[in-house]
């Protein structure tokens, strides 16, 4: 059996990406019950939101799934609820660290370097996600997948995960190739049915393709110097823009100029000038589908 199926529990070799606010309990459920591996996102939510995440996933799929953290943004009593429930949990953006990684449950850690990697299974990580500068939203190390991969393969021997650009069946296919024993997908599944993404933001990743991302920081207010890929349309909208009121609102709450954060489907103005998260991998997103279409088409031989 693939080594990533092994340890996890699912059964085809594909993990969704934790997208903040986009990975709802409906596409982390279905995408686990499509034979993947479904995550809900952790960003700095409430225990108690975390806390009905998890239930909603959980009557909406047996299967397993996981939850990922921000460590820039971590709660520790959010980790703590979140192993205690749930089978796997995942780190991101913070050098790996063992305090971090709690016992009685599958932890992995998405890496942007060897080091890292390294650092990870160190630490006590069972899987690693070695992720490629192609990758949209916070982009970790500057190593194309198709160098990142091999480097990790070569020096450890643990489950790897292939993250960043990987988009269709050949994408998958080639990442496999690499020595991945998984991919990971963002991007391609921001246009799933069930993710909680604003309209006018799908449009825009399915009108674009590769060279339509651009790596940056421009989207850095609240979380200094950490690149990211989003859309270059996104960019000039907000550079337009030279005046302090906010570009929306998400409810009451004001999305101001220059927030990392993207734009769902409750929220209201500037969609444009709002981070449009996005990787290298946009333009094999064409249309709207559900998860399971989707990973059926990405698991095809």
């Amino acid at each position: 059996m693939n080594r990533f199926c092994a340890l996890t529990g699912c059964s085809l070799p594909v993990q969704q990406a934790a997208m903040s606010r986009m990975a709802t309990p409906a596409l982390a459920a279905a995408v686990s019950e499509a034979g993947g591996l479904g995550m809900l996102a952790v960003g700095r939510m409430r225990p108690e939101q975390v806390a009905r995440d998890i239930d909603a996933t959980l009557a909406l799929t047996a299967r397993p799934f996981g939850v990922g953290f921000i460590v820039h943004f971590l709660d520790r009593a959010n980790l703590e609820l979140a192993a205690a429930r749930v089978p796997i949990v995942e780190l991101f953006y913070g050098w790996p660290d063992e305090t971090l990684v709690p016992g009685g449950v599958i932890v992995g850690w998405q890496i942007g370097s060897l080091d890292e990697a390294k650092a990870a299974v160190d630490a006590g990580c069972r899987y690693v996600v070695a992720q490629g500068v192609e990758a949209g939203g916070h982009v970790r190390g500057t190593a194309p997948l198709a160098t990142l991969v091999p480097a990790v393969r070569a020096a450890l021997d643990v489950p790897i995960v292939a993250a960043g650009g990987i988009g269709s069946a050949a994408d998958v296919r080639a990442a496999l190739a690499l020595g991945a024993d998984a991919v990971r997908i963002g991007t391609r599944l921001l246009a799933a049915d069930e993710a909680d993404v604003h309209p006018v933001y799908v449009d825009r990743l399915i009108a674009a393709d590769a060279d339509d991302t651009a790596y940056t920081e421009v989207f850095d207010v609240g979380w200094e110097n950490a690149p990211h890929r989003v859309l270059r349309s996104s960019i000039d909208a907000v550079l337009a823009r030279d005046d302090a009121e906010p570009v929306g609102h998400v409810g009451a709450a004001a999305l101001v100029r220059r927030s990392p954060t993207p734009p769902n489907r409750a929220t209201t103005g500037n969609i444009d000038a709002m981070a449009l998260y996005a990787g290298r991998s946009v333009g094999a997103l064409t249309e709207r589908a559900s998860a399971a279409e989707i990973i059926d088409e990405l698991m095809a031989h």
